[in-house]
């Protein structure tokens, strides 16, 4: 009887090592709790820190809201300027009955690693950990520079994370890479989004006697009837590339008692904005048809509370270019586009002239749930074509 030989690959090998290599470090990210609310980096943030300062890099940590840290490594010289971005926040567990094990105490089975962050986005964390050690290793980029920025705040769409470190310049890509669960796939583009507050008043009074005060609740029920009424025709067209401009009532508050008639409500608005649209017009034309509603502006008030712009890219733009290459020459097949469902935060960079991409492992609606899991070959993958794409833009300085 002859023996069967398997035949093993140094690329293989390889990916053993680094699927290895990530995975424990995927399980650290994930051991540090960053759940928003409050978002905390502190911890995580020290720990990176040392990792990219042991590499070489300059490193420097910015906190423009206590707790909310953010990292930024540097290393290289001149233009391009190639930035890698993703975030250390989390959303919160929600019940932990829902959850097989401890959300901060993640666990392997076969291929997959589930914990809290693992797909949103702290499996990217891991991915860029890894490429950052491994340009390193090479040298150091032969031409321009490659920054890594670890951020807070993009749970909450705060000021206080990606949106900081640009309005200090501490960040300025000519190329920014969004690590991001887009199951290794590339997105080019993205929508915009606009938050919006609406308050109505009235007049309180005991439940028994309705008819003396005014219920601001069911005033604010008549607005927004009249206004989904009247968005929903203007928005039925509105559809680009499988991109769709949507509004959705997020959250309404109001009352402090049920037998009391309330004289204050509240509620939050969410609108997607295709990349054509511009989200102060958005919110000029939702304040217009609220103020063309019957109800007296007098107990209602409209507040923007954010918004950024969409933005568009380009699929013969540099990185685009070479992380397609990158990816037909690591995994075997071209590489796919989609459209994301939320927003990155790419979107600050949306009025800039730079190239914008999201990768990354995961999938995203895998994220932001109990047991949420990673493929970690998937990671391997990503690390690869990443590593491999910004050395076609950069070089190495050993290679």
């Amino acid at each position: 009887m002859k023996k069967k030989f398997f035949k093993i690959s140094f690329m293989d090998i390889e990916k053993k090592h680094i699927k290895e290599n990530l995975t424990k470090e995927l399980k650290k990210l994930i051991s540090f709790d960053t759940s928003f609310p409050p978002g905390d980096t502190t911890d995580i943030s020290n720990y990176i820190y040392q990792i990219l300062n042991d590499c070489g890099y300059t490193v420097a940590l910015y906190e423009n809201e206590k707790g909310l840290v953010n990292i930024v490594a540097e290393m290289g010289k001149g233009p391009p300027s190639l930035v890698l971005n993703t975030h250390l926040d989390t959303v919160g567990p929600g019940k932990l009955e829902n959850w097989n094990h401890n959300p901060f105490d993640s666990k392997v089975a076969t291929d997959n690693l589930s914990g809290l962050g693992a797909v949103n986005c702290k499996g990217s964390g891991a991915v860029q950990l890894w490429v950052a050690k491994q340009i390193a290793k090479k040298g150091g980029p032969l031409h321009g520079n490659v920054t890594f920025s670890f951020v807070a705040d993009e749970e909450n769409l705060g000021p206080n994370g990606t949106a900081f470190l640009r309005k200090i310049n501490a960040i300025s890509p000519d190329i920014l890479i969004l690590g991001a669960p887009t199951n290794n796939s590339l997105i080019i583009e993205e929508r915009g989004v606009l938050w919006v507050e609406i308050v109505t008043s009235g007049k309180s009074a005991h439940a028994g006697e309705p008819q003396f005060g005014d219920n601001a609740i069911n005033r604010m029920v008549r607005i927004c009837n009249h206004l989904e009424k009247e968005m929903s025709k203007r928005l039925e067209k509105r559809e680009i590339r499988g991109m769709r401009s949507t509004i959705n009532i997020g959250k309404i508050e109001g009352g402090i008692n049920t037998n009391v008639v309330p004289n204050l409500c509240r509620t939050e608005i969410d609108r997607r904005l295709l990349p054509t649209e511009d989200y102060n017009n958005s919110f000029d034309e939702m304040l217009e048809i609220i103020e063309n509603c019957t109800e007296s502006k007098k107990y209602c008030t409209v507040r923007k509370l954010r918004g950024t712009n969409g933005f568009s890219g380009k699929k013969d733009s540099v990185i685009v270019k070479n992380i397609s290459k990158s990816y037909r020459e690591i995994v075997g097949h071209p590489i796919k586009f989609s459209n994301a469902i939320g927003v990155s935060d790419g979107r600050y960079f949306s009025d800039e002239d730079i190239e914008i991409v999201s990768f990354g492992p995961g999938i995203d609606k895998e994220g932001h749930s109990a047991n949420e899991s990673i493929v970690i070959s998937t990671m391997t993958e990503s690390a690869l074509v990443l590593e491999n794409a910004i050395g076609y833009i950069l070089g190495y300085n050993k290679y």
